[in-house]
């Protein structure tokens, strides 16, 4: 694609990354609306208790990430040798039949299954969107690829969460998923006008699911559910934090939400660039710096002014480590690309359940809203140590059949 212009090129980018902010949108605005939710779709229970109802409604996210940790790998080996573009096209109407079916379904059950079949397509997206970025800005830009993509899932969050959940609030839930589907079928248009023509994959369905043999691929997918799990463990809770720790008002959670963001946002295009130039410093100094953020977080977000600088660092570390992650897994699955960025889709929600689960259990035990920040130190430890076996184990591809990645 080097006979793209500068502007032809970015807008591609550009069309990538709004279908990142369409995604972002879908799987992170629930967690504002599930009192709406609830009200709407359990209202009997919801008469009788509320906090049980709006439990009941969280269920949504969980079918969302059972949705991506399945339809990843799956749908991976299935369209092994169909065009990247074709691919990206066909997600994205999955994406907007999935969001649609989610605010006209007419009970919680459908709902469910209408937000299980609308994380079907997210991990295989960030995938083959990630690889047409990578493509689209020559050889040795994976990273910096995938960082361009994941930029619309910062960008979602810094703004568009929000600000639909501000919509969601005021004109009724359903009209919010209406107006993310619409954001998925501008993606649609996007991409369909900016991104050029791909011929077919070189990959095959056998070599994708080939790949799943390799242990390599297996420790990087550990290293990403469990280390990145330390992330899910505070950010699951900095609502609790910034009222009950930090004595802020309920205002202010948005603003606390907008600093992850805005850390985000940094750390993911540096995350990018240092990916591409030395991918095992990018991830192992990656988890160091997640680790210290996330300390730093638990101790010092008592008061307001430590509260947003750990944010911010919570972010920024968080997504330094993300295109690093996503290119060590391509990395360990040769002849499989797609397969491995799915996968990592797949470990990270993992991720999100792992985390936000051990911190919801040392909040229960009632050590406090702090825990789940040494819990978070704790797994970002563990990833850290995971990360360095891995690339310990490419130095010695003999030792149990391992083989280099």
């Amino acid at each position: 694609m080097d006979d793209l212009t500068s502007r032809r090129r970015w807008s591609a980018l550009l069309a990538l990354a709004l279908g990142a902010v369409a995604i972002g949108l879908t799987e992170f605005v629930p967690a504002g609306l599930l009192p709406q939710i609830a009200h709407d779709v359990l209202r009997s229970q919801y008469a009788t208790s509320t906090s049980d109802a709006v439990a009941h409604a969280g269920w949504m996210i969980t079918a969302y990430a059972l949705g991506v940790v399945v339809g990843a790998p799956l749908i991976a080996a299935l369209t092994a040798r169909m065009p990247r573009k074709r691919l990206v096209l066909g997600l994205l109407v999955l994406f907007v039949l999935g969001t649609v079916a989610s605010a006209v379904a007419p009970t919680f059950g459908l709902v469910l299954v209408a937000r299980f079949a609308a994380g079907l397509p997210h991990g295989a997206y960030f995938g083959a969107a990630g690889l047409l970025a990578a493509s689209l800005m020559g050889p040795g830009s994976e990273g910096r690829g995938f960082a361009a993509v994941l930029s619309g899932l910062t960008a979602a969050n810094v703004a568009g969460v929000p600000l639909i959940t501000l919509l969601g609030q005021r004109s009724g839930w359903r009209i919010a998923y209406l107006v993310i589907a619409a954001v998925f079928l501008l993606a649609l248009l996007a991409v369909l006008a900016t991104v050029p023509d791909t011929p077919a994959a070189g990959g095959s369905p056998a070599a994708e699911l080939r790949s799943l043999r390799r242990p390599q691929v297996w420790l990087v997918a550990a290293t990403a559910a469990v280390g990145f799990g330390g992330f899910f463990a505070v950010d699951s809770y900095i609502a609790p934090v910034t009222t009950s720790v930090t004595g802020l008002s309920s205002g202010t959670v948005s603003w606390v939400l907008v600093a992850v963001g805005l850390g985000m946002t940094v750390g993911n295009a540096l995350g990018g660039w240092y990916a591409d130039r030395d991918l095992r410093r990018a991830m192992l100094l990656g988890f160091a710096g997640m680790i210290v953020a996330i300390l730093f977080f638990g101790l010092a977000a008592g008061s307001p002014v430590g509260l947003f600088a750990g944010a911010f660092l919570l972010g920024a570390t968080s997504l330094f480590l993300g295109p690093a992650l996503q290119a060590r897994l391509i990395a360990v699955a040769p002849g499989a690309q797609l397969m491995g960025a799915a996968v990592n889709q797949s470990a990270m929600n993992i991720a999100n359940s792992l985390g936000a689960a051990l911190g919801s259990v040392v909040i229960a035990a009632g050590l406090g809203y702090r825990a789940p920040s040494w819990i978070g130190a704790f797994l970002g430890v563990a990833g850290l140590a995971l990360a360095a076996t891995s690339f310990a184990l490419d130095r010695s591809p003999s030792r149990l059949g391992w083989q280099r990645g």
